[in-house]
């Protein structure tokens, strides 16, 4: 059996729309949402191929002006280790620790809870090729987005329990709208 194009379709358009740069739209809510209706496999696939979309729009986008910005405050973060000798200036620890692993640093964020964009502006910065960074992406979301699409398919979580999921993951989008730092 197929599942529908349309509910297909729906589901990788907004996998692109809430990854593509600093999206507020939570997607995690949409995989748990989809995966009892289109299959767990088909939810993790298509949910990955939208995420690989915006992988992809977002190095062609954002890695020239990240790594622009970070060529011109080199050395000036607080864990830079600089020192200047015969070896030139060293990197920042968690830039070489990148450097030196990428795929697997982006691979095992999937596994925290901590928001990509971090990772996602280090890849940028320390001039992550597109085609490995959009395997690490793709690493990165199969096993996540088949574990929220299995839990949608095991868990039936009833409509307001998504509302509410949906609105609690906003939160944290809405506060830097609403509610900016002030400015120091």
């Amino acid at each position: 059996m197929h599942p529908s194009a349309t509910p297909a379709a729906v589901l990788l358009a907004y996998a692109f729309l809430s990854n593509i740069a600093l999206a507020v739209v939570p997607h995690e809510p949409a995989i748990i949402w989809y995966g009892p209706r289109l299959g767990v496999w088909t939810t993790t696939l298509i949910a990955t191929a939208g995420t690989m979309l915006a992988a992809v729009v977002d190095h062609r986008l954002l890695a020239p002006l990240i790594g622009r910005m970070a060529r011109r405050r080199a050395g000036s973060s607080p864990l830079s280790t600089t020192w200047k000798g015969d070896q030139g200036v060293k990197s920042p620890w968690p830039e070489r620790l990148f450097r030196r692993y990428p795929v697997a640093t982006i691979a095992l964020s999937g596994l925290t809870p901590l928001p990509f964009f971090p990772f996602k502006a280090l890849a940028f910065a320390t001039a992550c090729p597109a085609a490995k960074y959009t395997l690490a992406v793709a690493v990165r979301c199969v096993p996540r987005y088949a574990l929220l699409a299995w839990l949608g398919a095991a868990v039936r979580v009833p409509l307001w329990v998504m509302v509410v999921l949906f609105a609690l993951l906003m939160i944290p989008s809405l506060r830097l709208v609403w509610w900016p730092r002030a400015a120091s």
